[in-house]
């Protein structure tokens, strides 16, 4: 088996890598994903990530180890095992951030990722139905749709906010973040657009592309320090495959670093304790792990509401069942959350701090922050979730042992900066204050959580430590840098330092987080990176 690049992982960036790689057929291209293919209706139809976040089948179904700044609590960490990734279990919502947090990343040392920079990959990926601008693609693989339903609280809550002081904004991916809105979703006919669906269907009908699923890496393989293939596992057989280019990693922020230490790249002293032989010295593989930690705070509406947690039962789900089977809208077409809001928490912010998914509905909290389990109760309810979007906490993912089966330890270390704590408190605070706005309030019966006793900051910081939980945006444990920074691992194009034929692209670059989900900024780097190895392969063709 002998390609020009092997991409390990099938999610977000690896469908990109597959399809704009192969696109000229000049490059035989590898795609080796270690979950099953796409296949599950509940991927397919929008509102079943309920289901899929919690489906060993298509999920890693992570755990962290016990976290000390949340109450000595192990977090259960949902990512895709399947073709599409995290973007075919994720909440459809698309996202980008700030420009600010992509000239941070140009800062950091991480050439030509500014806002300028990134801007046109953005575009090129995107298929925006509502949005047609200087900012906004058109013509791109992945669909941008608008909601097709708007629920009567999430209606309120829109208002709400605008009495609360927060803009309308109507485009939280154009020039400013601030304000309240719905959500834009990567949806497409009442249909998940993963990046499965966007980039990999259509580049699988090309002759220069295999793609392998069930088919888990073991090891990058090496001549001296140049990356020559990898050996994987598929039906109990082991299997090479060489790479005349590059090897591509492009297993996201827990599988990446993972594969490097497994391959023996990382900190001697982390590959020592786990029984690997080291190859090559980066320090920085599984530092910098950041993510975003989000805390409910739910609210009983009314008697005779009709929130999602009744439609999600009885003759009323039938009733959404056929909606969205002849028309393709109603609950069925729900993603994680209606309503969008980003806040400044203090002055002197050159942008918002906190983000908040807002959906009227209310789950379990016990039971969803210990299994991922959506549970939804029976009586009408109402969801403000704040997280604050540039967190200073740091954690690691580093691997327990030489075997490649075994998962790695994750410590993400939530909560361990004091300025992460001050901000979500305030954000609990806010959520409080938007309930209680003359459009949202007759709604409301009472306050669930985290409960009217709870008033001081020191009751709200220990409820976020005991109820937060990830909301999905691990990022940061490959850190893009210069190479004179002794804590990055790869370079502005993915490059391994000291490692030849050998990349990672994925959300685990990222110096830091950025300022919403990240499903659309991976894409994003998948895109911007495809173009840097072309690049590379025709300089070297050149030479």
């Amino acid at each position: 088996m002998e390609f020009d690049y092997i991409v390990v992982g099938a999610g977000s960036a690896g469908c990109v890598l597959a399809n704009r790689l192969t696109a000229d057929g000049c490059h035989k291209v590898l795609l080796l994903e270690a979950g099953p293919p796409d296949s599950n209706i509940m991927i397919h139809i929008p509102v079943g990530y309920a289901q899929t976040l919690k489906d060993p089948k298509v999920n890693w179904l992570y755990q962290t180890e016990e976290d000390p700044g949340t109450g000595n609590r192990p977090h259960v960490w949902p990512r895709g095992k399947v073709l599409g990734g995290s973007s075919s279990i994720n909440g459809l919502l698309y996202v980008r951030g700030q420009a600010a947090d992509y000239d941070n990343w140009a800062q950091l040392g991480a050439t030509g990722w500014g806002s300028a920079d990134v801007l046109p990959y953005f575009r090129r990926s995107e298929a925006n139905e509502r949005l047609a601008d200087e900012l906004h693609g058109t013509e791109g693989p992945l669909n941008v749709s608008d909601a097709t339903d708007h629920h009567p609280i999430s209606d309120a809550v829109v208002k709400a906010g605008m009495e609360a002081g927060l803009p309308f904004n109507d485009d939280v991916n154009g020039e400013a973040q601030d304000g309240i809105s719905y959500f834009q979703l990567t949806v497409k006919n009442g249909r998940r657009w993963s990046a499965a669906m966007a980039y990999l269907r259509p580049a699988m009908r090309r002759q220069n592309l295999r793609v392998e699923t069930e088919a888990q890496v073991e090891t990058v393989l090496f001549e001296g320090k140049r990356a020559t293939g990898v050996r994987f596992r598929q039906d109990g057989r082991i299997i090479v495959a060489k790479a005349m280019r590059e090897v591509i990693l492009a297993g996201g922020t827990v599988n990446s670093p993972q594969l490097l230490e497994l391959s023996g790249i990382g900190d001697p002293a982390v590959l020592q304790s786990a029984g690997i032989a080291p190859l090559h010295a980066l320090p920085g593989v599984g530092a910098n792990l950041q993510d975003h930690y989000v805390v409910s705070t739910q609210f009983r509406l009314k008697p005779g509401t009709i929130s999602v947690n009744e439609l999600s039962r009885g003759w009323r789900l039938v009733a959404e069942a056929a909606k969205y089977a002849i028309q393709r809208k109603g609950l069925l077409t729900l993603s994680a959350a209606h309503v969008q809001a980003y806040i400044r928490t203090r002055p002197g912010l050159s942008g918002p701090d906190v983000q908040y998914h807002i959906l009227p509905a209310t789950v379990d909290i016990e039971k969803y922050v210990s299994t991922q389990l959506w549970e939804l109760e029976k009586q009408p309810g109402l969801t403000v979730a704040p997280c604050q979007l540039r967190p200073e906490s740091r954690g690691t993912i580093h691997v327990k042992s030489s075997d490649p089966f075994a998962p790695p330890a994750i410590r993400p270390n939530y909560l361990s900066d004091p300025l992460d704590q001050a901000t979500i408190v305030e954000g609990l605070k806010w959520a409080r204050h938007l309930a209680a706005q003359p459009s949202l309030a007759p709604h409301i019966s009472h306050e669930l959580y985290p409960g009217p006793d709870l008033q001081d900051d020191a009751a709200l910081l220990d409820y976020a430590r005991q109820s937060g939980t990830t909301i999905y945006h691990p990022v940061g444990t490959c850190r893009m840098g210069a190479a004179s920074d002794a804590g990055a691992v790869v370079d502005s194009a993915g490059r391994v330092f000291g490692i030849g034929g050998l990349r990672v692209i994925d959300a685990s670059l990222m110096p830091r987080l950025v300022s919403g989900n990240t499903n659309a900024p991976t894409m994003m780097i998948a895109e911007k990176l495809s173009d840097a190895v072309l690049a590379d392969a025709k300089a070297a063709a050149a030479a």
